[in-house]
């Protein structure tokens, strides 16, 4: 398609010139593919080290409490954007990734790994409290039930509890999935190519200014709306399964 033919008249202060799709279209879906993989992966490495935090929250141990509490307070109190800083040129500028390493042939992992461990850093603190939450729910009888007939405490959590909590709280991991979709963005600051990126850079190679953050913000849309939609119809079909 003839895309600047379409476009090429208009301004390129307008939100609707998009004559640039025909030279970077290609390049902003790639983009595209890196936010989706940051999002999945980060809240994917997220969740064992969150389970973990949130029964270490349980715990009756103040030293494991104390600890846990903390890892959450600070993570969940101070910006993403200082916590990517801080991993990527601290932790990273130590622990050099080598820049020929790609992952798909297009993913320089010296910048995707950094933005994946500060993701699932900050997104554990975060499900960390949904897990516990979700454990908090089960009925305590669930866990006499289970010690009354012989389980140890740690049995009877993993094999009782944490069965009925994990279904409580997936309508929520699948929100986290979402929010860190719009939360990979802040990785463009440090240059890894998602799509905030992609929309950065093709507004500044073709000074089109508004134009390619309308399709950035469409794609967004796409993604997390429709996604949205379907994790409110699990969640009623749930709640209709447990009346039953």
């Amino acid at each position: 398609m003839n895309w600047e033919g379409i476009f090429g008249g208009l301004s390129p202060a307008s939100f609707f010139n998009f004559s640039f799709l025909g030279k970077y279209g290609g390049y902003i879906l790639q983009a595209l593919g890196y936010t989706l993989l940051l999002a999945v992966v980060s809240v994917l490495l997220a969740i064992l080290p969150a389970l973990l935090l949130a029964i270490m929250r349980l715990s009756k141990n103040k030293l494991v409490k104390t600890i846990s509490g903390a890892y959450i307070a600070i993570f969940r109190s101070t910006p993403l954007l200082v916590q990517l800083s801080i991993i990527y040129f601290g932790l990273f500028g130590a622990v050099r990734i080598p820049n020929t390493w790609q992952l798909f042939g297009f993913i320089p992992l010296s910048r995707f790994i950094p933005g994946v461990v500060a993701l699932a850093l900050n997104s554990s603190a975060y499900v960390a409290e949904i897990f516990r939450g979700g454990i908090l729910a089960v009925d305590i009888g669930q866990t006499e039930a289970a010690r009354s007939l012989g389980l140890p405490a740690w049995p009877a959590m993993k094999l009782v509890v944490l069965p009925q909590a994990i279904k409580n709280v997936l309508p929520a991991l699948a929100n986290e999935i979402i929010t860190m979709v719009k939360e990979s963005s802040i990785c463009s600051t440090l240059g890894m190519a998602e799509l905030m990126f992609a929309a950065k850079t093709v507004a500044g190679s073709t000074y089109i200014t508004l134009a390619p953050y309308t399709v950035v913000a469409v794609i967004y849309f796409c993604i997390n709306y429709p996604a949205s939609k379907g994790i409110e119809a699990i969640e009623r079909r749930m709640r209709r399964g447990d009346r039953k």
